[in-house]
């Protein structure tokens, strides 16, 4: 509660709803396994349709889109329909009724676990295409796990999160092999990553919960900021981490540890354990940033960047706030 009434101020107060300038990289995860990657520039905003009321959310403070399994009322009757056609003494319009359920969309599977396990459902003496049968396999199909959301949630910021159903249908989606459109049903997650082109810093959030990088689930931030060879690289950094993969022990951005006030690799140039690190381009050298960094650097790519560990545990909190600049 404390966090939805913080958000609601912060939008009410801080959000502004004009058009984006800077970019935006999008990382879509599908429903049936496949990662795509690209650009968009036809979304400024975030439409979400809450409890609340809706929400405009600037494209600039969205950190990721989970996609729930929003049910279809429209089709109701339908399914309805094809689950009692189970009954049928027929096994081919059984047969057809199971075909044609299994075909429909994602957005039915919330349809037909609420029906089948309604006071209305009453059960087939049948036990070739079953209703349960068809859950099965659709979930299979769309690879829906049990306990998924039936809402929408959108993460801002890194920090807050918001549950609803988001307006649009579809993402388009520029890639290095063409321009694609995505719907929403096959759309799983969408990891966010804005950035101003023109602006020469900006200050991110590296998160103890999320941002490991022995996390081989979106443990690096990714800044969206670009640099060349030769390029210089600046970072300074502040706060303090507490990784419960390592006993519980507090860290700052050069790694010290606040249950003993010292760490023997202080001055070290190779990373340890709690220190703010980055890469260049996501398969580059992992160089230790520390509180304060100046260096040059020595490839040409995205700048990201982490907590060094090698072990994740999502029950880390605090984070780092680190400044970027390249020159």
């Amino acid at each position: 509660m404390k966090k939805l009434f913080i958000l609601l101020v912060l939008i009410i107060a801080g959000f502004t709803l004009h058009a984006q300038k800077g970019k935006v990289e999008l990382k879509l995860m599908l429903r049936d396994g496949n990662i795509v990657s690209g650009t968009s520039t036809s979304i400024t905003t975030v439409n979400l349709i809450t409890d609340y009321g809706k929400l405009e959310i600037p494209i600039a403070n969205v950190s990721s889109l989970k996609f729930g399994i929003i049910p279809d009322a429209s089709s109701k009757t339908t399914v309805i329909k094809l689950i009692k056609q189970m009954n049928d003494p027929a096994e081919e319009k059984r047969k057809a009724a199971y075909d044609e359920l299994v075909a429909m969309s994602v957005n039915c599977i919330p349809l037909i676990s609420d029906y089948i396990y309604g006071e209305d459902y009453v059960a087939s003496e049948y036990t070739d295409y079953t209703p349960d049968g068809a859950l099965t396999e659709m979930k299979t199909t769309y690879s829906v796990e049990d306990g998924y959301s039936e809402k929408d949630v959108v993460s801002i910021d890194y920090e807050y999160t918001m549950g609803g159903v988001f307006t649009l249908k579809t993402i388009a989606l520029k890639t290095d092999y063409g321009d694609l459109t995505i719907p929403k049903e096959k759309i799983k997650e969408v990891e966010v990553t804005y950035y101003d082109e023109s602006a020469g810093d900006k200050t991110f959030k590296v998160l103890a919960s999320k941002h490991i990088s022995g996390n081989t689930d979106g443990g690096w931030l990714n800044t969206g900021i670009k640099v060349k060879t030769g390029q210089k690289i600046s970072i300074t950094a502040s706060g303090e981490v507490v990784l419960e993969s390592l006993s519980g022990n507090k860290y700052t951005p050069d790694g010290t540890s606040g249950s003993d006030g010292d760490n023997s690799d202080y001055q070290s140039t190779y990373p340890s354990y709690g220190n703010l690190v980055y890469r260049v381009g996501e398969f580059g050298e992992t160089i230790k940033a520390g509180s304060k960094y100046t260096g040059t650097a020595k490839e040409t790519g995205t700048i990201f960047l982490s907590i060094y560990e090698s072990v994740y545990n999502s029950a880390n909190t605090g984070y780092f706030s680190a400044k970027v600049t390249v020159k």
